[in-house]
Protein backbone atom coordinates (compact mmCIF):
# COMPACT_ATOMS: atom_id res chain seq x y z
CA UNK A 1 0.00 0.00 0.00
CA UNK A 2 1.19 3.31 -1.07
CA UNK A 3 2.17 5.52 2.20
CA UNK A 4 -0.21 8.28 2.70
CA UNK A 5 1.39 11.89 3.15
CA UNK A 6 0.53 13.57 6.73
CA UNK A 7 -1.38 15.76 8.02
CA UNK A 8 -2.13 14.04 10.83
CA UNK A 9 -5.51 13.93 12.97
CA UNK A 10 -6.39 12.98 16.41
CA UNK A 11 -6.70 14.52 19.53
CA UNK A 12 -4.30 17.17 18.38
CA UNK A 13 -5.70 20.84 18.85
CA UNK A 14 -7.59 21.86 15.05
CA UNK A 15 -5.53 24.75 14.88
CA UNK A 16 -2.02 23.08 15.40
CA UNK A 17 -3.34 20.28 12.88
CA UNK A 18 -4.27 23.39 10.44
CA UNK A 19 -0.63 24.93 10.92
CA UNK A 20 1.04 21.43 9.74
CA UNK A 21 -1.25 21.44 6.92
CA UNK A 22 -0.41 24.97 5.81
CA UNK A 23 3.16 24.19 6.27
CA UNK A 24 2.75 21.49 3.75
CA UNK A 25 0.06 23.58 1.47
CA UNK A 26 0.78 27.33 1.35
CA UNK A 27 2.43 28.59 -1.81
CA UNK A 28 5.31 30.01 0.48
CA UNK A 29 6.25 29.56 4.61
CA UNK A 30 5.08 31.48 7.01
CA UNK A 31 7.21 34.12 8.37
CA UNK A 32 7.07 34.10 12.81
CA UNK A 33 7.21 37.51 14.36
CA UNK A 34 9.80 36.42 16.74
CA UNK A 35 13.26 37.55 17.24
CA UNK A 36 14.77 34.67 17.13
CA UNK A 37 18.22 35.74 17.36
CA UNK A 38 17.62 38.04 20.43
CA UNK A 39 16.42 34.93 21.93
CA UNK A 40 19.41 33.32 20.98
CA UNK A 41 21.21 35.93 22.45
CA UNK A 42 19.40 36.19 25.68
CA UNK A 43 19.46 32.21 26.16
CA UNK A 44 23.16 31.81 26.35
CA UNK A 45 23.76 35.02 28.49
CA UNK A 46 21.48 32.81 31.04
CA UNK A 47 24.64 30.33 31.18
CA UNK A 48 26.70 33.44 32.72
CA UNK A 49 24.06 33.39 35.69
CA UNK A 50 24.69 29.77 36.37
CA UNK A 51 27.92 30.31 36.48
CA UNK A 52 30.26 29.10 39.99
CA UNK A 53 33.52 30.19 40.72
CA UNK A 54 35.61 32.99 40.06
CA UNK A 55 34.39 34.91 37.25
CA UNK A 56 36.36 36.19 34.49
CA UNK A 57 36.61 39.82 33.80
CA UNK A 58 34.42 39.60 30.67
CA UNK A 59 30.91 38.27 32.54
CA UNK A 60 28.27 40.19 31.14
CA UNK A 61 25.66 39.31 34.28
CA UNK A 62 26.89 42.08 36.39
CA UNK A 63 24.74 40.96 39.43
CA UNK A 64 26.54 37.99 39.75
CA UNK A 65 29.51 37.95 41.61
CA UNK A 66 32.40 35.13 42.45
CA UNK A 67 30.96 31.57 44.49
CA UNK A 68 32.41 29.02 46.02
CA UNK A 69 36.41 29.23 45.72
CA UNK A 70 36.79 26.57 48.16
CA UNK A 71 34.82 24.26 46.47
CA UNK A 72 36.86 20.57 46.39
CA UNK A 73 39.70 21.68 49.60
CA UNK A 74 37.81 19.45 51.54
CA UNK A 75 39.07 17.04 49.11
CA UNK A 76 42.56 18.25 48.72
CA UNK A 77 41.66 18.85 44.72
CA UNK A 78 40.42 22.38 43.36
CA UNK A 79 36.61 21.76 41.89
CA UNK A 80 36.19 25.44 41.84
CA UNK A 81 33.92 26.67 38.44
CA UNK A 82 31.50 24.98 36.26
CA UNK A 83 27.61 25.56 36.58
CA UNK A 84 24.64 25.44 39.03
CA UNK A 85 22.70 23.36 37.30
CA UNK A 86 19.01 25.27 38.42
CA UNK A 87 17.92 27.65 41.15
CA UNK A 88 19.94 26.18 44.03
CA UNK A 89 23.89 26.04 44.60
CA UNK A 90 24.52 22.60 44.76
CA UNK A 91 27.25 21.42 41.60
CA UNK A 92 25.38 18.46 39.94
CA UNK A 93 27.73 16.48 37.21
CA UNK A 94 25.33 14.63 35.62
CA UNK A 95 22.90 17.32 34.59
CA UNK A 96 26.18 19.42 34.14
CA UNK A 97 27.51 17.10 32.07
CA UNK A 98 24.58 16.92 29.49
CA UNK A 99 24.23 20.77 29.52
CA UNK A 100 28.27 20.83 27.73
CA UNK A 101 26.98 18.32 25.40
CA UNK A 102 23.88 19.66 24.40
CA UNK A 103 25.82 22.68 24.20
CA UNK A 104 28.44 21.00 21.93
CA UNK A 105 26.43 19.23 19.56
CA UNK A 106 24.23 22.93 19.07
CA UNK A 107 27.09 24.51 18.20
CA UNK A 108 28.36 21.45 16.42
CA UNK A 109 25.11 21.26 14.34
CA UNK A 110 23.94 24.96 14.10
CA UNK A 111 26.95 26.92 14.97
CA UNK A 112 27.03 28.27 11.28
CA UNK A 113 23.61 29.47 11.84
CA UNK A 114 24.28 31.69 15.35
CA UNK A 115 26.60 34.63 14.06
CA UNK A 116 27.73 36.88 16.55
CA UNK A 117 26.73 34.78 19.32
CA UNK A 118 28.66 31.73 18.13
CA UNK A 119 31.71 33.15 20.53
CA UNK A 120 29.62 33.31 23.31
CA UNK A 121 27.89 29.66 22.80
CA UNK A 122 31.77 28.14 22.53
CA UNK A 123 32.46 30.24 26.24
CA UNK A 124 29.49 28.76 27.35
CA UNK A 125 31.06 24.94 26.23
CA UNK A 126 34.50 26.14 27.23
CA UNK A 127 33.09 27.00 31.12
CA UNK A 128 31.73 23.41 31.22
CA UNK A 129 34.64 21.42 29.60
CA UNK A 130 37.20 23.20 32.05
CA UNK A 131 35.13 21.90 35.08
CA UNK A 132 34.82 18.87 33.52
CA UNK A 133 38.71 18.77 33.35
CA UNK A 134 39.33 18.97 36.56
CA UNK A 135 36.78 16.48 38.01
CA UNK A 136 38.42 13.66 35.70
CA UNK A 137 41.92 14.69 36.58
CA UNK A 138 42.61 11.52 38.44
CA UNK A 139 42.93 7.97 37.07
CA UNK A 140 39.51 5.73 37.97
CA UNK A 141 38.23 8.88 39.90
CA UNK A 142 35.55 11.10 39.09
CA UNK A 143 33.99 13.52 41.41
CA UNK A 144 30.74 14.07 40.53
CA UNK A 145 29.16 16.43 42.70
CA UNK A 146 29.92 19.41 45.33
CA UNK A 147 27.55 20.30 48.04
CA UNK A 148 25.05 18.41 50.60
CA UNK A 149 21.39 18.90 48.94
CA UNK A 150 19.94 18.61 51.81
CA UNK A 151 21.74 21.15 53.45
CA UNK A 152 21.74 23.71 50.29
CA UNK A 153 17.99 22.73 49.90
CA UNK A 154 17.14 24.12 53.53
CA UNK A 155 18.63 27.23 52.67
CA UNK A 156 17.38 30.13 50.65
CA UNK A 157 20.77 32.16 49.72
CA UNK A 158 22.92 33.49 47.49
CA UNK A 159 25.76 31.52 45.87
CA UNK A 160 28.18 34.47 46.91
CA UNK A 161 27.16 33.83 50.57
CA UNK A 162 26.62 30.12 50.88
CA UNK A 163 27.57 28.52 54.33
CA UNK A 164 26.02 25.49 53.40
CA UNK A 165 28.08 22.19 53.36
CA UNK A 166 30.12 21.96 50.62
CA UNK A 167 30.77 18.00 50.45
CA UNK A 168 32.44 16.54 47.59
CA UNK A 169 30.99 13.45 46.18
CA UNK A 170 33.27 10.28 43.38
CA UNK A 171 32.85 7.60 42.00
CA UNK A 172 35.60 5.01 41.66
CA UNK A 173 36.31 1.35 40.81
CA UNK A 174 35.04 0.44 43.67
CA UNK A 175 31.96 2.58 43.78
CA UNK A 176 31.35 2.87 39.64
CA UNK A 177 28.82 5.69 38.28
CA UNK A 178 28.91 4.32 34.24
CA UNK A 179 26.25 6.88 33.85
CA UNK A 180 27.70 9.94 34.80
CA UNK A 181 31.09 8.92 33.56
CA UNK A 182 29.74 8.34 30.52
CA UNK A 183 27.93 11.67 30.20
CA UNK A 184 31.14 13.69 30.76
CA UNK A 185 32.70 11.07 28.14
CA UNK A 186 30.20 11.95 25.62
CA UNK A 187 30.79 15.89 27.13
CA UNK A 188 34.48 15.99 26.63
CA UNK A 189 34.44 13.90 23.12
CA UNK A 190 31.35 16.83 21.39
CA UNK A 191 33.65 19.54 22.95
CA UNK A 192 36.43 17.98 21.35
CA UNK A 193 34.92 18.40 18.15
CA UNK A 194 34.16 22.29 19.01
CA UNK A 195 37.60 23.11 19.39
CA UNK A 196 39.45 20.80 16.54
CA UNK A 197 39.37 24.20 14.76
CA UNK A 198 39.53 26.59 17.32
CA UNK A 199 42.08 25.08 19.78
CA UNK A 200 43.76 21.71 18.84
CA UNK A 201 45.76 21.61 21.18
CA UNK A 202 42.59 22.02 23.79
CA UNK A 203 40.46 19.54 21.78
CA UNK A 204 43.31 16.86 21.82
CA UNK A 205 43.50 17.03 26.11
CA UNK A 206 39.10 17.06 25.50
CA UNK A 207 39.26 14.13 23.27
CA UNK A 208 42.18 12.05 25.42
CA UNK A 209 40.28 12.63 28.71
CA UNK A 210 37.20 11.31 27.48
CA UNK A 211 38.80 7.99 26.10
CA UNK A 212 40.16 7.70 29.86
CA UNK A 213 36.91 8.11 31.44
CA UNK A 214 34.89 6.11 28.96
CA UNK A 215 37.23 3.39 29.54
CA UNK A 216 36.77 3.90 33.27
CA UNK A 217 32.99 3.57 33.00
CA UNK A 218 32.63 0.77 30.71
CA UNK A 219 35.30 -1.67 33.38
CA UNK A 220 33.52 -0.31 36.17
CA UNK A 221 29.76 -1.11 35.35
CA UNK A 222 27.12 0.49 37.28
CA UNK A 223 24.58 3.12 38.29
CA UNK A 224 25.97 6.35 40.56
CA UNK A 225 22.45 6.60 42.52
CA UNK A 226 23.47 2.82 43.42
CA UNK A 227 26.81 3.86 44.85
CA UNK A 228 25.81 7.23 46.15
CA UNK A 229 22.33 7.39 46.65
CA UNK A 230 21.47 9.50 49.79
CA UNK A 231 23.49 12.15 48.14
CA UNK A 232 22.04 12.18 44.27
CA UNK A 233 18.75 10.72 45.06
CA UNK A 234 15.89 11.98 44.79
CA UNK A 235 17.43 14.89 42.70
CA UNK A 236 19.20 13.14 39.79
CA UNK A 237 19.03 9.73 40.53
CA UNK A 238 19.26 7.45 37.89
CA UNK A 239 15.87 6.06 37.01
CA UNK A 240 17.09 4.88 33.61
CA UNK A 241 19.95 3.02 34.01
CA UNK A 242 23.51 3.21 33.00
CA UNK A 243 23.62 1.25 29.92
CA UNK A 244 22.21 3.93 27.89
CA UNK A 245 25.45 6.58 28.18
CA UNK A 246 27.74 3.91 27.86
CA UNK A 247 26.51 3.66 23.94
CA UNK A 248 26.17 7.67 23.76
CA UNK A 249 29.85 8.27 24.63
CA UNK A 250 30.82 5.67 22.25
CA UNK A 251 28.95 7.44 19.87
CA UNK A 252 30.74 10.65 20.57
CA UNK A 253 33.57 9.03 20.70
CA UNK A 254 33.27 7.65 17.48
CA UNK A 255 32.00 10.92 15.85
CA UNK A 256 34.85 12.98 17.20
CA UNK A 257 37.76 10.18 16.60
CA UNK A 258 36.20 8.04 13.47
CA UNK A 259 38.34 5.40 15.41
CA UNK A 260 37.09 1.79 14.03
CA UNK A 261 37.09 0.19 17.99
CA UNK A 262 34.10 2.52 19.20
CA UNK A 263 31.87 1.73 15.64
CA UNK A 264 32.97 -1.83 16.52
CA UNK A 265 31.54 -1.42 19.99
CA UNK A 266 28.28 0.71 19.13
CA UNK A 267 27.52 -2.60 16.93
CA UNK A 268 28.31 -5.32 19.36
CA UNK A 269 26.78 -4.09 22.33
CA UNK A 270 23.71 -1.96 20.77
CA UNK A 271 21.34 -4.97 21.98
CA UNK A 272 22.59 -5.66 25.18
CA UNK A 273 23.00 -1.79 26.18
CA UNK A 274 19.16 -1.14 24.53
CA UNK A 275 19.55 1.21 22.33
CA UNK A 276 15.47 0.99 21.02
CA UNK A 277 14.39 1.36 24.80
CA UNK A 278 12.20 4.16 25.73
CA UNK A 279 12.15 6.01 22.31
CA UNK A 280 9.78 8.91 23.41
CA UNK A 281 12.31 10.85 25.75
CA UNK A 282 15.50 12.26 25.54
CA UNK A 283 17.27 13.97 28.50
CA UNK A 284 19.70 14.34 31.35
CA UNK A 285 18.54 10.34 32.21
CA UNK A 286 17.70 9.00 29.37
CA UNK A 287 19.87 9.02 26.02
CA UNK A 288 18.26 6.53 24.11
CA UNK A 289 16.62 8.27 21.53
CA UNK A 290 19.62 10.59 21.37
CA UNK A 291 21.75 7.85 20.54
CA UNK A 292 19.71 6.66 17.32
CA UNK A 293 19.51 10.47 16.10
CA UNK A 294 23.15 11.35 16.16
CA UNK A 295 24.67 7.64 15.05
CA UNK A 296 21.12 8.04 12.52
CA UNK A 297 23.35 11.17 10.58
CA UNK A 298 25.39 8.68 9.39
CA UNK A 299 23.22 6.08 7.68
CA UNK A 300 21.01 9.01 5.90
CA UNK A 301 24.68 10.19 4.90
CA UNK A 302 25.22 6.73 3.15
CA UNK A 303 28.02 6.40 5.03
CA UNK A 304 27.05 3.89 7.36
CA UNK A 305 24.90 0.78 6.59
CA UNK A 306 25.83 -1.00 9.59
CA UNK A 307 24.18 1.47 11.63
CA UNK A 308 20.74 0.47 9.93
CA UNK A 309 18.81 -0.62 13.13
CA UNK A 310 19.64 2.79 14.48
CA UNK A 311 17.74 4.69 11.94
CA UNK A 312 14.96 2.16 12.46
CA UNK A 313 14.76 3.14 16.46
CA UNK A 314 15.15 7.18 15.38
CA UNK A 315 12.42 6.64 12.70
CA UNK A 316 10.27 4.66 15.65
CA UNK A 317 10.95 8.01 17.72
CA UNK A 318 10.17 10.40 15.53
CA UNK A 319 6.75 8.42 14.95
CA UNK A 320 5.91 8.57 18.90
CA UNK A 321 6.09 12.50 19.52
CA UNK A 322 3.64 13.51 15.75
CA UNK A 323 0.64 14.74 16.87
CA UNK A 324 -2.82 12.23 16.42
CA UNK A 325 -0.37 9.11 16.30
CA UNK A 326 2.11 10.11 19.41
CA UNK A 327 3.11 7.65 22.04
CA UNK A 328 0.80 7.87 25.48
CA UNK A 329 3.19 9.07 26.95
CA UNK A 330 3.19 11.89 24.42
CA UNK A 331 0.72 14.57 25.64
CA UNK A 332 -0.22 17.89 23.75
CA UNK A 333 -1.65 20.73 25.75
CA UNK A 334 -4.41 22.71 24.34
CA UNK A 335 -2.21 25.27 23.15
CA UNK A 336 0.08 22.70 21.73
CA UNK A 337 3.17 22.27 23.69
CA UNK A 338 4.44 18.68 23.98
CA UNK A 339 3.71 17.65 27.51
CA UNK A 340 4.84 14.79 29.49
CA UNK A 341 4.13 13.79 32.96
CA UNK A 342 6.49 14.69 35.89
CA UNK A 343 8.43 17.97 37.17
CA UNK A 344 9.91 20.44 34.40
CA UNK A 345 8.25 19.84 31.54
CA UNK A 346 10.47 22.22 29.02
CA UNK A 347 13.43 20.32 29.51
CA UNK A 348 11.50 17.34 27.34
CA UNK A 349 9.80 20.46 24.89
CA UNK A 350 13.63 21.71 24.09
CA UNK A 351 15.24 18.24 24.12
CA UNK A 352 12.33 16.71 22.11
CA UNK A 353 12.26 19.52 19.87
CA UNK A 354 16.39 19.66 19.33
CA UNK A 355 16.14 15.98 18.26
CA UNK A 356 12.67 16.99 15.84
CA UNK A 357 15.34 19.76 13.94
CA UNK A 358 18.44 17.77 13.93
CA UNK A 359 16.95 14.62 12.31
CA UNK A 360 15.04 16.99 10.01
CA UNK A 361 17.91 18.87 8.89
CA UNK A 362 19.64 14.96 8.42
CA UNK A 363 16.24 13.88 5.97
CA UNK A 364 16.38 16.98 4.48
CA UNK A 365 19.90 16.64 3.07
CA UNK A 366 19.53 13.18 2.42
CA UNK A 367 15.98 13.97 0.87
CA UNK A 368 14.15 11.51 2.97
CA UNK A 369 11.29 11.21 4.81
CA UNK A 370 10.18 9.03 8.33
CA UNK A 371 7.74 5.82 7.60
CA UNK A 372 4.99 5.72 10.27
CA UNK A 373 2.62 2.97 9.46
CA UNK A 374 0.81 3.95 6.38
CA UNK A 375 1.77 7.54 6.53
CA UNK A 376 4.78 9.80 6.03
CA UNK A 377 6.34 12.64 7.67
CA UNK A 378 8.44 15.41 5.87
CA UNK A 379 11.56 16.89 6.79
CA UNK A 380 9.51 20.07 6.64
CA UNK A 381 6.54 19.01 8.94
CA UNK A 382 9.27 18.07 11.98
CA UNK A 383 10.80 21.40 11.11
CA UNK A 384 7.44 22.67 11.68
CA UNK A 385 6.52 21.40 14.98
CA UNK A 386 10.14 21.94 16.41
CA UNK A 387 8.96 25.88 15.58
CA UNK A 388 5.66 25.56 17.33
CA UNK A 389 7.14 24.19 20.24
CA UNK A 390 9.77 27.32 20.48
CA UNK A 391 7.04 29.85 19.15
CA UNK A 392 5.04 28.69 22.28
CA UNK A 393 8.10 29.09 24.97
CA UNK A 394 8.62 32.60 23.24
CA UNK A 395 4.93 33.72 24.02
CA UNK A 396 2.82 32.27 21.10
CA UNK A 397 0.28 30.39 23.45
CA UNK A 398 -2.88 30.99 25.59
CA UNK A 399 -1.40 33.31 28.44
CA UNK A 400 0.67 35.16 25.67
CA UNK A 401 3.50 34.85 28.12
CA UNK A 402 7.05 34.23 26.93
CA UNK A 403 8.40 31.57 29.30
CA UNK A 404 12.25 33.04 28.73
CA UNK A 405 12.78 35.62 31.14
CA UNK A 406 13.80 38.71 29.49
CA UNK A 407 12.09 38.24 26.50
CA UNK A 408 9.23 39.42 25.06
CA UNK A 409 6.90 41.95 26.99
CA UNK A 410 5.68 39.64 29.65
CA UNK A 411 7.47 37.03 31.14
CA UNK A 412 7.96 34.90 34.46
CA UNK A 413 8.83 37.39 37.28
CA UNK A 414 9.34 35.47 40.46
CA UNK A 415 11.54 32.34 39.26
CA UNK A 416 12.39 29.52 41.48
CA UNK A 417 16.11 30.92 41.71
CA UNK A 418 18.07 32.17 44.83
CA UNK A 419 20.38 34.26 43.20
CA UNK A 420 17.90 35.74 41.31
CA UNK A 421 15.16 36.66 43.70
CA UNK A 422 17.64 37.65 46.37
CA UNK A 423 19.05 41.42 46.55
CA UNK A 424 22.60 41.42 45.14
CA UNK A 425 26.12 42.20 46.82
CA UNK A 426 26.12 45.15 45.11
CA UNK A 427 22.38 46.13 46.53
CA UNK A 428 23.01 44.30 49.58
CA UNK A 429 26.80 43.95 50.36
CA UNK A 430 26.17 42.44 53.85
CA UNK A 431 25.71 38.51 54.22
CA UNK A 432 22.25 36.93 54.16
CA UNK A 433 21.73 34.36 56.67
CA UNK A 434 20.92 30.89 55.32
CA UNK A 435 17.04 31.28 56.94
CA UNK A 436 17.18 35.13 56.26
CA UNK A 437 16.63 34.11 52.71
CA UNK A 438 13.30 32.67 53.40
CA UNK A 439 11.36 36.03 53.51
CA UNK A 440 12.71 36.99 49.91
CA UNK A 441 11.69 33.69 48.71
CA UNK A 442 7.79 33.71 50.06
CA UNK A 443 7.49 37.38 48.78
CA UNK A 444 4.80 38.08 46.25
CA UNK A 445 7.46 40.84 44.72
CA UNK A 446 8.93 40.39 41.33
CA UNK A 447 12.53 39.19 41.37
CA UNK A 448 15.20 42.08 41.89
CA UNK A 449 17.76 40.30 39.48
CA UNK A 450 16.59 39.60 36.03
CA UNK A 451 18.05 36.12 34.98
CA UNK A 452 17.82 37.01 31.67
CA UNK A 453 17.46 34.06 29.06
CA UNK A 454 16.39 31.46 31.95
CA UNK A 455 13.56 29.17 30.86
CA UNK A 456 11.40 28.17 33.48
CA UNK A 457 10.01 24.65 33.92
CA UNK A 458 6.82 26.07 32.49
CA UNK A 459 3.11 25.54 32.57
CA UNK A 460 1.22 22.60 33.14
CA UNK A 461 -0.92 20.49 31.06
CA UNK A 462 -3.66 22.61 30.39
CA UNK A 463 -1.47 25.66 30.02
CA UNK A 464 -1.60 27.18 33.10
CA UNK A 465 1.00 28.91 35.07
CA UNK A 466 1.73 30.14 38.27
CA UNK A 467 3.97 32.68 38.79
CA UNK A 468 5.00 31.94 42.18
CA UNK A 469 8.54 30.80 43.47
CA UNK A 470 6.96 27.82 45.58
CA UNK A 471 6.00 25.99 42.39
CA UNK A 472 9.18 25.21 41.06
CA UNK A 473 8.50 22.65 38.82
CA UNK A 474 6.52 25.16 36.55
CA UNK A 475 8.91 28.33 38.06
CA UNK A 476 12.53 27.06 38.32
CA UNK A 477 15.13 27.24 35.31
CA UNK A 478 17.52 24.85 34.61
CA UNK A 479 20.37 24.52 31.94
CA UNK A 480 19.13 21.45 30.55
CA UNK A 481 16.36 23.17 29.24
CA UNK A 482 18.49 25.96 28.26
CA UNK A 483 20.75 23.94 26.37
CA UNK A 484 19.01 21.96 23.45
CA UNK A 485 17.51 25.77 22.81
CA UNK A 486 20.57 27.37 22.23
CA UNK A 487 20.59 25.09 18.75
CA UNK A 488 16.80 25.52 18.08
CA UNK A 489 17.00 29.58 18.33
CA UNK A 490 20.11 29.33 16.01
CA UNK A 491 18.46 27.61 13.36
CA UNK A 492 15.16 29.72 13.36
CA UNK A 493 17.22 32.48 14.10
CA UNK A 494 19.09 31.99 10.49
CA UNK A 495 15.84 30.44 8.90
CA UNK A 496 12.54 32.01 10.05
Amino acid sequence: MARKSLPLTGNFPAFCVLSLILLLFAPRPIVSRHDYHDALRKSILFFEGQRSGKLPPDQRMRWRHDSALQDGSTAGVDLTGGYYDAGDNVKFGFPMAFTTTLLSWSVIDFGKNMGTELKHAVKAVNWGTDYLLKVTAEPDVVYVQVGDAYSDHNCWERPEDMDTLRTVYKIDGDHPGSDVAGEIAAALAAASIVFRSRDPAYSRLLLNRAVMVFEFADRHRGAYSNSLRSAVCPFYCDVNGYQDELLWAAAWLHKASRRRDYREYIVKNEVVLRAGDTINEFGWDNKHAGINVLISKEVLMGKADYFESFKQNADGFICSLLPGISHPQVQYSPGGLIFKAGGSNMQHVTSLSFLLLAYSNYLSHANKVVPCGEMTASSAVLKHLAQHQVDYILGDNPLGMSYMVGYGARYPQRIHHRGSSLPSVLAHPAHIDCKEGSRYYLSPNPNPNLLVGAVVGGPNVSDAFPDSRPYFQESEPTTYINAPLVGLLSYFSAHP
